[in-house]
């Protein structure tokens, strides 16, 4: 893995607004229109839109136009580089912290000698 992906940085960046979260909370149960997304949104449209284009360029949800109206649903294999970084971030701080633990165990039996 390259020490900087922007893809990854794009994934993260949606998923710090709140706004784009409780989005995303919503696509888990299912495809929505945007005006269904939107209702439970106390914004512009316009403002509204701008978190839906974020979280289509990260590649968390994927929209389309049916008719007059734009569907969008979840991506969820959008989430796999995220995932996959948390999960190595992990094996790696567990990996220290139990060298540490391991470390302070032997300090406190040579202090008890």
């Amino acid at each position: 893995m390259s020490k900087y992906d922007s893809g990854l940085d794009q994934c993260f960046s949606a998923l710090g607004d709140p706004t784009r979260r409780r989005i995303l909370e919503r696509l888990a149960r299912g495809a929505a229109t945007v005006s269904e997304l939107a209702a439970t949104h106390d914004m512009a449209l316009p403002s509204f839109m701008e978190h839906l284009k974020k979280l289509e360029a990260a590649g968390l949800i994927a929209s389309k136009k049916q008719g007059r109206t734009r569907v969008c649903a979840l991506s969820p294999s959008a989430f796999a580089p995220a995932q996959n970084w948390l999960s190595e971030q992990s094996t790696i701080w567990e990996g220290r912290l139990d060298r540490f633990d391991d470390y302070i165990k032997n300090l406190m039996e040579e202090r008890s000698k």
